[in-house]
């Protein structure tokens, strides 16, 4: 028995003491209004109205039994209308990630972009690799994340790739510093800080490969992800880092800088990426998470939109190890 819309049907006939006022009110011809209340009668147990060839008048169990009947159709239209902010995306949680290399204004800006769009959503978010963000979305314990490329798509459905052209990050003494630009041969002879290979594999050694495309493979590899950490090995070893202007570590642009950043000439690396999320889950706050993110990265990010590239031949991320 449809409960709710029996009640409808008993709430309308008490209000109308009519069957075909109520019929009338409800859209609906007046013998099927008829046999619901028998029904619900039968089921209830309860005589609800007394029938008369002229008039219909409610029972004293029935105006006991009409206030409760009330409640429940309004905590009925409660929960209708709860179910529906949340399938618009307007209410719940959604479990959401972003990569380490974003900087704060990034972030900031996206986080104010979401919660202009949906205000009455708990956004729980977390701060994960490419390698955890497809490992959490496959056993369904993330919503949506921002990904790296090259990864495995598989079972996912994507935003717009988005491109973040790098630059290198090297102590403010290096001869390359003094450059506008930065050749990538000009950084032979030195180490390579790049995030822990675990983190994202394929952009690993994307990057590596890259790299050696354009005439710089380095001495060593060395792994950081921390922004003070990474300026630390730059400083200590005379090591060289990879990142977007974005990403790079503050007050690197400022006079008397331990450290600056430059852009790459010669077939320089980019990162490229998008937002992602499980192939048939993308409801509103997913979607709107990823426009979201797709607009904090190329209004706080620079992000600009991939144009399709050649495939790169891949080198094993061993070859750059000694």
């Amino acid at each position: 028995m449809d409960l709710v819309r029996h009640l409808e049907c008993f709430v309308a006939v008490a209000e109308e003491s009519h069957f075909g006022r109520a019929a009338a009110r409800l859209g609906m011809a007046q013998p099927p209004l008829s046999q619901r209340v028998q029904r619900l009668e039968r089921e209830l147990g309860v005589r609800l109205f007394e029938r008369t060839s002229r008039q219909v008048r409610i029972t004293e169990a029935g105006t006991l039994l009409l206030a409760e009947a009330r409640q429940v159709l309004s905590r009925t239209e409660s929960f209708l209308a709860a179910a529906r902010r949340v399938r618009d995306g307007e209410t719940g949680l959604l479990r959401a990630a972003l990569p380490p290399d974003l900087s704060g204004e990034t972030v900031a800006a996206l986080l104010a972009d979401f919660g202009d769009r949906h205000a009455g959503l708990e956004l729980e978010l977390h701060e994960l690799s490419t390698a955890q963000q497809l490992d959490r979305l496959a056993a369904h314990d993330l919503d949506v994340g921002v990904v790296h490329h090259p990864c495995d798509v598989t079972g996912l459905e994507l935003g717009p790739v988005l491109r973040r052209e790098m630059g290198v990050l090297l102590p403010a003494g290096a001869a390359a510093a003094a450059l506008d630009e930065v050749p990538l041969p000009a950084l032979s002879g030195r180490d390579l800080i790049l995030f822990p290979r675990t983190a994202a594999p394929a952009l690993y050694d994307e990057l590596l490969t890259t790299c050696a495309r354009g005439g710089f493979t380095p001495t060593a590899v060395r792994h950081g992800q921390g922004a003070s950490f990474v300026k630390g090995l730059v400083l200590s070893s005379g090591a060289v880092a990879l990142c977007p202007r974005d990403a790079a570590p503050p007050g690197q642009g400022d006079e008397g800088a331990d450290v600056v950043w430059r852009p790459l000439t010669g077939g320089a690396p980019a990162l490229r990426h998008s937002a992602a999320w499980p192939k048939g889950r993308g409801d509103a706050a997913v979607q709107a998470f990823a426009e979201a993110a797709t607009h904090a990265l190329r209004t706080a990010a620079g992000a600009v939109p991939d144009a399709p590239a050649r495939p790169l031949h891949l080198r094993p991320a061993s070859e750059y190890w000694l």
